[in-house]
């Protein structure tokens, strides 16, 4: 059986130059009973000395090889001990009672098995990164709030589809019902992923706006990489998880959408992000026989009607 507390997991490839920073605002928090760990992907930055150096508290799991940021996470999550476990990017700073209001949201909403940090630009603190995600009617995932500057607008904690992964609290019972991240994004909505399982099987996604992170937004990734994973991940995304009512209700704008970044990208073909993305929506297709063999079982957890699913879905 879990313990109670929070256990941080944090995957780390040559983020070195961040760290002390994340480590330090998770020595400040006002929540004393916090674990943190941070999986190591091969790092040849020096951060695993600077870790052991610096940090001792930390609990360091140290990999021979870079096992991608849901390698790392899932080895983290198998080690924690904690009722509750918080996925936390490097490249972040939290605040000082981060901590304490991750296990307020999740004290008095006994429904919801996710909460979704507010999370605010490193270097704009008054913008934000995102107040929760949303998953639209089209097949996109995305950020609420993405780049606005924070007038209060997202102050008021509620329900979402999603949390996103860079700084993510569940509920163990819940992860041991729906599983883990899928190993087979490595990088890249494997959040959402997690969500639409969660939403499936029952369970909610809370907003908690007195959950504050700063995330230096771009350094955990980004560019030719981006490209490709997003291009793959959002085929298996949808092939997963979402019910055939809802796959045959927005069947036109989900290929229009696909269709639409594939003209995009064909049209920039000469730019390296652009190639990425295309090599990566082949991936997805020439490998949907993978994801459609693991359709069964995630659509087998399903506890709620399509009525609902819809219902949270974000209309474009």
């Amino acid at each position: 059986m879990a313990e109670p507390g929070l256990s941080v997991v944090i995957p780390n490839w040559n983020g070195k130059r961040f760290l002390a920073a994340c480590l330090d605002s998770l020595r400040r928090q006002t929540y004393a009973e916090l674990t943190v760990i941070i999986v190591d992907n091969a790092s040849s930055d020096g951060s695993q000395a600077f870790i052991r150096d610096n940090h001792p508290e930390v609990r360091l799991i140290e990999l021979t090889e870079n096992q991608g940021f849901t390698g790392a996470c899932n080895i983290g999550m198998e080690a924690a001990e904690s009722e509750i476990v918080a996925l936390l990017n490097n490249d972040t700073e939290t605040d000082d009672r981060w901590a304490e209001e991750l296990i307020a949201a999740f004290a008095a909403r006994p429904q919801a098995g996710i909460v979704a940090s507010k999370m605010l630009l490193f270097d704009q603190r008054d913008r934000f990164h995102t107040a929760g995600d949303y998953f639209t009617v089209d097949g996109r995932a995305g950020n609420r709030g993405a780049w606005e500057i924070d007038t209060g607008q997202y102050d008021r904690g509620q329900y979402v589809f999603s949390a996103c992964g860079g700084a993510a609290a569940y509920r163990q019972s819940m992860l041991a019902e729906i599983g883990m991240l899928d190993d087979d994004f490595f990088f890249l909505l494997e959040d959402a992923d997690l969500a639409w399982r969660a939403q499936l099987a029952g369970y909610k996604v809370w907003y908690a706006p007195s959950a504050i992170v700063y995330h230096h937004l771009s350094a955990s990734g980004g560019g030719v990489t981006a490209s490709y994973f997003d291009g793959r991940n959002s085929i298996w995304l949808l092939a997963k998880n979402m019910p055939e009512s809802l796959l045959r209700k927005y069947a036109r704008r989900i290929l229009a959408r696909q269709a639409s970044l594939a003209w995009a990208a064909l049209k920039a073909r000469r730019g390296p992000e652009a190639r990425a993305r295309l090599r990566g929506m082949m991936r997805g297709l020439l490998t949907l026989r993978g994801a459609l063999a693991k359709r069964g079982r995630v659509q087998a957890m399903k506890r709620v009607s399509d009525d609902y699913l819809d219902s949270m879905l974000t209309r474009p």
